[in-house]
């Protein structure tokens, strides 16, 4: 069974009926005992880095997430999900991530012709391709909506790039820890390849 941490972020469902289209049972939930059971773990995100973390600190599943990442269960965070993983983010600079990664999340510089926040389909520079992007082919176009990245100096962790403007550090791989900037469950047949791959674990 796979865990979605529900906190109220807006695009839960779509990420249950894509782990449904391949084929396993995924169950949305905020119950403590039902996440450390389950097989796998998600934690989609939407919304702002000090809304969540504020809901994550309230119902004790800041804890629950670190004890499933402890444990060495397979754990997936998608955009916001990515980003709560790490130290901090710019976005609420009083409020402090889970800190299971080290970096922290930066606004997208503007640029001429970019706009903020970035809406859209972007190809990846796939540096890692063994694990989340096995199969996946190198260019391959994912959908992303994020006015905030990742920039962390462990690149050794950083799976997948993308360029707006700059290099953005959008997936990361760590042990049994999982994270991506873009929505797999909203890039098409990629997107399940992605889902597929970390269901495979």
């Amino acid at each position: 069974m796979i865990a979605i941490i529900d906190y109220g972020a807006g695009n839960i469902r779509s990420v249950q009926k894509a782990v449904a289209h391949l084929g396993q049972k995924a169950v949305i939930t905020s119950d403590h005992k039902e996440i450390l059971q389950a097989d796998k773990v998600i934690l989609p995100g939407v919304g702002a880095f000090g809304s969540l973390m504020e809901i994550l600190k309230k119902g004790r599943l800041h804890e629950i997430i670190k004890q499933t990442v402890d444990g060495g269960k397979p754990f997936l965070g998608i955009c916001l999900g990515l980003q709560a993983l790490f130290e901090s983010s710019e976005e609420s600079v009083d409020v402090q991530g889970l800190n299971i990664l080290k970096g922290r999340i930066v606004k997208i510089p503007q640029g001429e012709g970019l706009k903020i926040p970035h809406i859209g389909w972007n190809s990846l520079n796939i540096l890692k391709s063994d694990v989340l992007f096995k199969g996946i082919p190198q260019g391959e176009y994912f959908y992303f909506v994020h006015s905030y990245y990742l920039k962390t100096e462990d690149t050794d962790i950083v799976s997948a790039e993308t360029t707006y403007g700059e290099n953005l550090q959008v997936a990361v791989e760590q042990g049994n820890i999982h994270a991506v900037q873009f929505h797999p469950e909203k890039s098409g047949e990629a997107g399940l390849m992605v889902l597929n791959n970390f269901l495979s674990l």
